[in-house]
C-alpha cells in the first residue's frame, strides 16, 4: 500500500511527459492529467484553465469523501461500479485516491463479484471512452500498427483476455474487457504501478455465446469463436508485438481463456516470455497460501492432508499441481507420490481410471484406480478427505450435508486421537454467485 500511494501521489504530481498533457479545455479532459478543482491558482495560470474550473479550491482528501457519500447513497452496486468507472474514464488520481483511501469498501465493487455482472452487461454498460486495446481476427498483420496507436511509450504489465471464460460465467466474448480493466487497476492501487504504464487488452476470436451474437448493442465480432490455426496467429503477433515495442520484461498475464487454449498457450510461451496465466498459476497461489495458513488451525502438515477437488478446470489443475510441488520440495517425496494424495472431480464425477470417456490433458495426472462416484456427497464418503476444494463454478454445491459429512470425516479420521480434529474447506469459485458455499453456510 506504502508503494501505490507513492504511484498516486506521483500521479497527483507533474504529468508523465509521455502523456502530452496539453492546456485549456484538453488538460482537463485528460484523465490522467487532470487534477479538477483541486488544481492551484499557479497551475491554473500555467495551464490556461482561467474560466474553466469554479474559483473555489477543493482539496484532494475532499473530493474523496464526497465520492463515497454519493457512492453508498446508490441503490445498487452494478451502479456503484459504473459511478467509479466514470470517475476512471475522467479522473485518475480522485480513482486511484478513493480506492487507496477505502480498499476494503470498494474492491469488490471495482472487481469480483460486482465485475461479473459488468461484463454480463458491458455492451449495455459502455461508456464510448477509450480504455485499453480491442484487437481482432481482423487485426491480423496490423497488430503492430494498432499498438502504435496506444498513447503510452512505456507499458510494464499487460492483462489481456479472450473472454471465453469469464468468471464462472462462460463465454461472455468481448465483454469480458471488464476483467483486464478491473485488475489493472488493482494493480495499481494495490501494487504501485503508474496507471499509464498498465495496458488492458481483448483479443476478439468471436464468441459462441448466440444471445450475445444477436444482440445488436454486442460490440464484437459477430461470429462463432475461432478454433482454427487463425486465433494462434493472433495471439503470436500480439506477444511479440508486445514484447518488440515495450520490451522482452514487460508482464504479460492471461486472464480467463478458455481450458482448451490456456495451458497450452501458457506452456507455448513460458519459456521465452515474461508470462502467466492467472487462473493457473495466481489462483494456485494464494489458494496454496491458505492451505499454509489453515495448518496453524488443523495442526497437520500439508503432506498430511487428503484432498477432494470439486472442479477440474484451470483453477483446480493449477492448485493441484502446486500442492504437489510444494509437498515435494518440502517433504522429501516425489511429485508423483504427493499427486496421489489428491483426488478430483469434474462434471461427470471422479478422475478414476474406468472412466471411458477422453480426459483432457491436464486432468491425467489425477485420474485415480477407486470405485467411480458421480455425486460431490457420496466422494467425500467414500475417499474420506481432509481438505475439499471447491473450483467448479457451481454456486451451493457445498450443501449442508456435505459440510457435516466433512465434519463427520474427521471425527472418524481422529478416532483414539487427543483434540478436535478439523476439516479444510475452500470454496474458491466468484463470482459470489457461483460459490460453492458461504465462510458463515461453512461455520454454522
Amino acid at each position: 500500500i506504502g508503494s501505490a500511494r507513492k504511484t498516486v501521489l506521483r500521479l497527483l504530481g507533474l504529468v508523465r511527459e509521455e502523456c502530452a498533457e496539453g492546456v485549456g479545455y484538453f488538460h482537463l479532459r485528460n484523465p490522467l492529467s487532470s487534477r479538477s478543482t483541486a488544481t492551484s491558482d499557479k497551475d491554473r495560470r500555467r495551464l490556461k484553465l482561467r474560466g474553466l474550473l469554479p474559483a473555489g479550491h477543493v482539496p484532494l482528501k475532499a473530493q474523496v469523501e464526497n465520492v463515497m457519500r454519493h457512492l453508498r447513497s446508490l441503490p445498487r452496486d452494478i451502479d456503484k461500479y459504473s459511478y467509479l468507472q466514470t470517475l476512471h474514464d475522467n479522473y485518475e488520481a480522485l480513482y486511484y485516491a478513493v480506492l487507496l483511501d477505502y480498499t476494503v469498501e470498494c474492491m469488490p465493487l471495482v472487481y469480483t463479484p460486482t465485475v461479473g455482472q459488468a461484463c454480463q452487461e458491458w455492451h449495455s454498460l459502455h461508456r464510448h471512452t477509450p480504455k485499453g486495446m480491442y484487437l481482432s481476427l481482423e487485426d491480423i498483420g496490423h497488430v503492430r500498427e494498432a499498438l502504435q496507436n496506444w498513447p503510452h511509450k512505456k507499458v510494464t504489465a499487460v492483462v489481456v483476455t479472450d473472454g471465453e471464460r469469464i468468471l464462472g460465467l462462460g463465454d461472455l466474448g468481448v465483454n469480458g474487457m471488464g476483467i483486464p480493466i478491473g485488475k489493472l487497476a488493482l494493480y495499481t492501487a494495490c501494487g504501485g504501478i503508474h496507471p499509464a504504464e498498465t495496458l488492458p487488452v481483448q483479443l476478439d476470436t468471436g464468441t459462441d455465446n448466440e444471445a450475445l451474437r444477436s444482440d445488436p448493442a454486442y460490440m464484437g465480432l459477430k461470429q462463432s469463436r475461432e478454433r482454427s490455426e487463425r486465433y494462434d496467429e493472433l495471439v503470436q503477433e500480439f506477444v511479440t508485438a508486445v514484447k518488440e515495442k515495450y520490451g522482452a520484461n514487460t508482464l504479460i498475464q492471461f486472464e480467463d481463456f478458455g481450458n482448451q487454449n490456456a495451458f497450452r498457450l501458457l506452456e507455448r510461451f513460458r519459456g521465452d516470455t515474461c508470462l502467466f496465466n492467472d487462473d493457473i498459476q495466481g489462483t494456485a497461489a494464494v489458494a496454496l497460501a491458505g492451505l499454509l495458513a489453515a495448518q496453524k488451525l488443523t495442526g497437520r502438515p500439508l503432506a498430511a492432508e487428503r484432498f477432494l477437488f470439486y472442479g477440474a478446470g484451470e483453477a483446480g489443475a493449477g492448485i493441484a499441481d502446486l500442492i504437489a510441488a510444494y509437498i515435494a520440495i518440502h517433504h522429501g517425496t516425489t511429485v508423483e507420490d504427493a499427486r496421489g494424495r489428491i483426488f478430483m472431480m469434474d462434471s461427470r464425477g471422479l478422475l478414476v481410471s474406468s472412466r471411458t470417456d477422453k480426459l483432457a490433458h491436464h486432468k491425467l495426472n489425477f485420474v485415480r484406480d477407486a470405485p467411480p462416484c458421480k455425486e460431490l456427497l457420496e466422494c467425500v464418503t467414500q475417499i474420506k478427505p481432509t481438505a475439499l476444494i471447491g473450483v467448479a463454478a457451481v454456486g451451493g454445491a457445498f450443501t449442508e450435508e456435505v459440510v457435516k459429512a466433512m465434519v463427520t470425516v474427521q471425527d472418524e479420521l481422529a478416532a483414539g486421537e487427543a483434540g478436535e480434529r478439523l476439516p479444510v474447506v475452500m470454496a474458491l469459485s466468484n463470482p459470489t454467485s457461483k460459490a460453492e458455499c458461504t465462510a458463515q453456510q461453512a461455520y454454522s
